[in-house]
């Protein structure tokens, strides 16, 4: 242990005892140490034979999930509904814990520490371990520098950690393709203007178009595509994720519409021609432009 990481435990423990002192801060929370001894207790011998058995493995997609479910709860600003995921979300942190645990590998209190060191670590403008910070942007800078800083210490330590390297591959796609091409731009490999870019995706085009389709090959360049028009919306100042997303919500609204008035006449979507299907998608978006 250096001077640095005995600098941050201090600087950890003097902010946990500033903030029992705060007025309104939060203090103790015995619901969440009792859920954590309903997790230990689902996993001993005479518990849960499914909760028994289960490794970081049989349940890694289960935490995707229900984060997954939060979001679509934050989107559609159902707070009740809301509540009840973030617990689902917790859950699976807690399950994860305890399997580790179980295993000799850390508990949840592993958990809380590290995450609690990494956070003051990385807000030095809050906790009184750096300057001060003007504005969100500044903040993003600060970070940054931070993680910058985090990633050198690695390889001092023996393990040489890329620019890549802690984007997770398991992200979505798209997610991480922000992500890669974000940090990519951060070091310079980057287009001179957004022109540039759309150039790169017309060239990325003809080379989808001379491929044969339905060919591995054309399947790659397709993805180049997607690639190029993701580094268009960063450039752009657009989050390429959630503007698929409000469009993924738009059409579903739309298509619902569809539905509403198919059934009102008396008749099914699937029975449509093209041009029936047509005519009820624009109806259905001057309706949502009237509303």
């Amino acid at each position: 242990m250096d001077e640095r990481d005995d600098a941050l435990i201090e600087a950890v423990e003097r902010v946990d005892a500033e903030s029992l002192e705060r007025d309104g801060s939060p203090q103790m929370h015995p619901e969440f140490d009792r859920l954590v001894r309903t997790i230990w207790r689902l996993r001993q011998g005479d518990g849960c034979p499914w909760d028994k058995v289960q490794t970081h493995e049989s349940i890694q997609r289960d935490l995707i999930g229900e984060a997954y479910e939060a979001v679509d709860a934050i989107a559609q600003g159902d707070v009740i509904h809301l509540r009840e995921e973030l617990g689902d979300v917790l859950e699976q942190v807690l399950l994860h814990s305890q399997i580790a645990d179980d295993e000799g590998d850390f508990d949840v209190d592993d958990v809380c520490r590290e995450l609690n060191r990494k956070l003051v670590r990385r807000h030095p403008h809050v906790f009184g371990t750096g300057g001060k910070a003007a504005d969100a942007a500044a903040v993003v800078d600060i970070w940054d520098d931070v993680k910058k800083a985090e990633r050198q210490d690695a390889r001092d330590a023996g393990r040489p950690a890329g620019l890549l390297d802690s984007v997770p591959a398991s992200l979505p796609a798209l997610m991480q393709c922000q992500k890669i091409s974000k940090r990519a731009a951060k070091v310079g490999f980057e287009w001179d203007t957004v022109a540039d870019v759309w150039d790169q995706f017309q060239s990325e085009r003809r080379e989808f178009e001379a491929e044969a389709s339905g060919s591995p090959e054309a399947a790659e360049e397709f993805g180049d595509m997607l690639f190029s028009l993701v580094n268009v919306a960063r450039r752009e100042g657009i989050d390429a994720e959630a503007a698929l997303e409000a469009s993924n919500r738009k059409f579903r609204r739309r298509w619902s519409a569809m539905e509403d008035m198919a059934a009102e006449r008396g008749v099914e979507l699937r029975d449509l021609s093209t041009e029936g299907l047509n005519g009820l998608w624009r109806e259905a978006k001057l309706r949502e432009r009237r509303a």
